[in-house]
């Protein structure tokens, strides 16, 4: 079986959840604030992205983090470029953890307009994509968010994530396609119902062999996505905690049979740069156990 076979029967049978480790220039700061690394411990992007490295090899070396009950992680461009215990990113996490690699490929968000924000133009997205295949990458992620209940907005966010997923896929990658819902919506519910019509018409008119993964936010009805579950060209629906805590975002993700979470800043609550490695892979190994245990309800 070729590498991305391996991956792909991976992903599709085993049990588990996605790591989201994928914080971006924009939300660095706050993930290495959480972890207690003030902006005063760096000068400039560069160290801001050496700090935020050390974090997620931390993360990804602990003895906790392996493909036992993590299916996969998302990387940043940055740590794909950069190397773990002498390996690149991705070919550590899959030769040594046997984590499946995925990568963020979306360059942040336009502003605002029909309430939402589609996604800014990717005119390196080829050359990214080549990248990617040839680490041994097996999918994307590109993220847009909603706001309201906007039917003409919610229309361009997934046609839009739609268009580029098709590029990904004719890379022969696997694109997570992840039209955020916004937790503080007051029209959430609403737009969750314009969400998943659109998301089964753009399923509906994906070749057989064309499959994606959904990234979305934890609904509030419980088995809401139960349909893109079931769908034939669905690999995988994972979810985003979103601004949950972990314990809310467990719950919710325990109430939607056969979502499995994808977590970020939920997967890392409570871990510390000044915890003893004892500690931290404690701490770790509890916050993966919990999350492992909401994905496989």
């Amino acid at each position: 079986m070729s590498v991305f076979d391996q991956q792909l029967e991976k992903v599709k049978t085993q049990s588990g959840f996605i790591a989201a480790l994928d914080q971006s220039g924009g939300s660095t700061p706050k993930a290495l604030g959480l972890y207690g690394v003030d902006e005063t411990a760096y000068d400039n992007d560069d160290q801001m992205f050496d700090q935020v490295h050390q974090m997620r090899t931390r993360i990804i070396t602990s003895p906790s983090f392996s493909g036992q009950r993590i299916l996969g992680a998302i990387l940043f461009e940055n740590t794909l470029d950069r190397q773990i215990e002498g390996k690149m990113s991705a070919q550590f996490l899959w030769e040594d953890k046997n984590v499946v690699p995925f990568l963020k490929v979306d360059k942040g968000l336009a502003d605002e307009e029909d309430g939402v924000q589609v996604m800014k133009s990717m005119p390196a997205l080829d050359a990214l994509l080549d990248k990617a295949v040839a680490q041994n990458v097996f999918g994307t992620k590109m993220r847009s968010v909603i706001k309201t209940a906007n039917k003409i907005g919610i229309g361009a966010v997934v046609a839009q994530q739609f268009e580029v997923g098709k590029r990904i896929i004719a890379k022969g990658l696997v694109p997570i396609i992840e039209p955020e819902v916004d937790i503080n919506s007051l029209e959430k519910a609403e737009a969750e119902v314009m969400l998943r019509d659109e998301l089964l018409m753009q399923l509906n008119a994906l070749d057989d062999d064309q499959l994606v993964m959904l990234k979305l936010t934890l609904p509030e009805g419980d088995g809401f996505y139960c349909d893109c579950v079931a769908h034939p060209n669905v690999l995988k629906v994972v979810a985003l905690s979103g601004g949950y805590s972990r314990d809310e975002a467990n719950r919710r993700t325990s109430c939607n049979a056969g979502v499995i979470a994808s977590f970020s800043r939920a997967l890392t609550e409570g871990l510390q740069v000044s915890l003893s490695d004892e500690g931290f892979d404690a701490m770790l190994n509890d916050s993966i156990e919990s999350i492992y245990q909401a994905s496989i309800t």
